[in-house]
């Protein structure tokens, strides 16, 4: 295996090329190239890449690029030279032109993208998951219940903004925003034997508030199951 360092889609990119075929990831596409305005895309350094060295394989040299293309999943270097639109404007200021003219629309999550494929961290995804499965939850019609038939044992933590707060909430609620919860935990909180129930307006906040509590020491926090909007849905008491 011989690897082409191939920047222009991204700084990083690179292509694999072997005896048979190349992996052009988002370098080359069959009938595209890989966009260049996305971070540390450039288009003068894919017009390199492309014309200095990928197209300087042999024809007959397979492409398998990152993503097929209308059921296809290869090409040839031969086919994309003759036939790649992108690949026909072969002046650097045409193609650099062309490829800043692209209207595409931005991919959702990319900056999460971004963040965890160069660095290794976490999705949101992930952390909601592993958050889920540190905490208990509580069923709507269970904290309806214990609502309407006083005296309950339940804080009803709010850990949305505090204009979501200030709309509706649920009946009693106290408010701590969940990027205020944990410096002001101890002094909204000051009893870690408390029942908590943290809720927000979709679920997946609450779930990482409860788990953030139960870290430090609220071993009887626990999430709502579905959020609030979930609760005005269902018809149940607000405030």
């Amino acid at each position: 295996m011989r690897i082409l360092h191939t920047p222009g889609h991204t700084s990083d990119s690179m292509c694999f090329v072997f005896e048979d075929r190349v992996l052009t990831g988002d370098t080359l596409l069959i009938g595209g190239t890989g966009r260049t305005d996305l971070p540390t895309g450039d288009p003068d350094l894919l017009f390199d890449s492309l014309f200095g060295k990928v197209l300087h394989l042999d024809d007959a040299l397979r492409v398998y690029p990152a993503h097929d293309y209308k059921e296809r999943s290869s090409t040839t270097i031969g086919a994309e030279k003759q036939s790649n639109p992108r690949l026909q404007k072969q002046q650097r200021a045409e193609f650099v032109a062309l490829m800043k003219g692209l209207d595409i629309k931005m991919p959702e999550h990319l900056t999460e993208a971004l963040r965890t494929n160069t660095s290794g961290g976490k999705t949101v995804a992930q952390l909601i998951a592993e958050a889920s499965r540190e905490v208990a939850f509580m069923s709507m019609a269970e904290v309806k219940h214990r609502i309407e038939h006083p005296p309950h044992d339940l804080v009803l933590l709010d850990v949305r903004e505090k204009d979501a707060f200030d709309k509706s909430r649920l009946p009693g609620a106290i408010h701590v925003p969940r990027g205020q919860l944990e410096l002001r935990v101890d002094k909204e909180l000051p009893d870690p034997t408390a029942r908590i129930l943290a809720y927000c307006q979709y679920g997946r906040v609450s779930t990482l508030a409860a788990a953030t509590l139960r870290t430090m020491g609220f071993q009887r926090a626990v999430a709502l199951d579905g959020g609030f909007d979930a609760w005005l849905k269902a018809g149940y008491p607000t405030e």
